[in-house]
């Protein structure tokens, strides 16, 4: 007899916890039918009846790792550069669980370049952050607080990668990148496209 739905989606979500740990672990190249089996304490076997391929599961995995991204709790802010700074502190690596989260992005990147589905999924995640942040800098702008000439579309896509590079070199190089660097990094970044 088949788990009942709610069973199998309790068991999805503990296969892409399990999927998660070994990502943040090992990245992209120890992940395995054998190695998320392992972390779990099941066989293969078992494993394969809820996700037949490895590209089943890391895309339901990352799915998932979005939702719980998106569902977390956020640093409030009042409107314009304050919001935005509070977006992309929440971003980075400043502490353990957001250095785990940012380890398994960060893995998923290699897959996701391999593989034109991953691929989209990803660049279609960049488009939703480039465009929330973009909301923030108009806002900023209206306020004062950027150029009356300022490109909020190009600011976005210049905060995205300014973050995501400072996401990349704490993570290799935490002893330098503290959390405090990180903050004062990023403040150097808000004071640069300021008025």
């Amino acid at each position: 007899m088949p788990p009942a739905a709610g069973d199998r989606e309790a068991r999805r979500e503990d296969v892409s916890q399990a999927v998660w740990q070994v990502l943040a672990d090992k990245g992209f190249g120890g992940l395995t039918l054998r190695a998320v089996a392992a972390a779990m304490g099941v066989s293969t076997g078992l494993l394969m009846h809820y996700f037949p391929t490895k590209r089943a599961l890391v895309g339901h995995a990352l799915d998932l790792l979005e939702r719980r991204t998106a569902a977390r709790p956020r640093r409030e802010a009042p409107a314009g550069l304050a919001a935005l700074r509070a977006a992309l502190l929440d971003i980075l690596p400043l502490g353990p669980a957001d250095v785990a989260r940012n380890r398994v992005w960060v893995s998923s990147w290699d897959l996701a370049l391999a593989d034109d589905d991953l691929g989209a999924g990803q660049a279609a995640r960049y488009a939703r952050l480039r465009s929330a942040l973009r909301a923030h800098l108009e806002t900023a702008r209206d306020l004062g607080e950027l150029p009356p000439a300022a490109d909020p579309e190009r600011l976005a896509a210049s905060a995205v990668a300014f973050t995501h590079g400072l996401v990349v070199q704490a993570l290799f190089d935490p002893g330098r990148f503290t959390d405090d660097i990180q903050t004062a990094l990023l403040d150097d970044f808000l004071a640069s496209i300021a008025v």
